[in-house]
C-alpha cells in the first residue's frame, strides 16, 4: 500500500483570488486599498521623482501604461501572483504603494516592496503600511516568511524594515541593477512568531 508523502502547501490555493482584494486600515489614518483608475496622476507623478527612480529601473512612460499596470496588478490578484495596494490617507490621497510579490504558496513565502511619495516621507507611512499589510500576509493569509529587499545605499529602506520587524539577513552581492550600475542588496526577513515592530495593523475593510 503507498502513501501520498507530498507536503501540502503552507497557503492553499484559493486564499487570494478566493475574495475580493481587501482594505487593510493602520496607524496615522492609513488606509491600503487597490489601486483605480483615479490613481494614475499620483502613480506616474512618483515615478518621476528623482529619489524613488534611484530605487527603481522599472517605471511607466504615460497614463497609458500605468493603466496596463494597474490592469495587470487586477490580474495578479486573481491568478494568485501578488497583491498591489496604493496607500492613502483614509482611502483618498495617494501617499504611497506597497505590494506583496513573489508567491510560493508551497513554502509560504513572499516578497514585499514600497515607496513613498516626497511629501509624506518621514511621517512613518512606508513602516506604517509594511506593518499592515506584513500582519495579515502572516497572520490572516498564513504566509510563514516575508522577504524584503534593497540596495545597501537605500538607508532610509534599511530603517523601514528594521523597524517593522524585518530583521537583517545578510548582503546579496552586485544582486540588482540600477540607473548607475549593479548594487549590492540588503536582504531582510520577517518570520511568523517574529516580534512586531511598533506600528499594527488595526482594521480590515472591503474596497467600495
Amino acid at each position: 500500500m503507498t502513501r501520498d508523502l507530498s507536503t501540502p502547501p503552507v497557503v492553499p490555493a484559493g486564499s487570494l483570488a478566493g475574495s475580493p482584494q481587501p482594505v487593510l486600515t493602520a496607524e496615522r489614518g492609513l488606509r491600503l486599498r487597490p489601486w483605480d483608475g483615479g490613481d494614475v496622476p499620483a502613480f506616474l507623478a512618483a515615478y518621476r521623482d528623482e529619489e524613488i527612480r534611484r530605487w527603481h529601473t522599472r517605471r511607466p512612460l504615460d497614463d497609458r501604461q500605468v493603466q496596463e499596470w494597474f490592469d495587470a496588478y487586477r490580474a495578479d490578484w486573481q491568478q494568485e501572483k501578488g497583491g498591489h495596494w496604493a496607500v492613502t490617507r483614509g482611502g483618498g490621497e495617494v501617499l504611497g504603494r506597497i505590494a506583496l510579490r513573489g508567491l510560493d504558496f508551497d513554502d509560504g513565502i513572499a516578497d514585499v516592496a514600497y515607496w513613498v511619495l516626497p511629501a509624506a516621507r518621514g511621517a512613518g507611512v512606508a513602516s506604517g503600511a509594511l506593518a499592515a499589510l506584513t500582519s495579515w500576509a502572516l497572520e490572516e493569509i498564513g504566509f510563514h516568511r516575508l522577504e524584503l529587499d534593497h540596495s545597501t545605499r537605500n538607508t532610509a529602506s534599511c530603517r523601514v524594515a528594521s523597524k517593522s520587524g524585518y530583521l537583517l539577513e545578510g548582503t546579496r552581492r552586485s544582486a540588482a541593477v540600477h540607473d548607475d550600475g549593479r548594487h549590492d542588496m540588503h536582504l531582510h526577513a520577517r518570520i511568523r512568531g517574529d516580534v512586531a515592530g511598533p506600528a499594527v495593523r488595526v482594521g480590515l475593510g472591503q474596497h467600495p
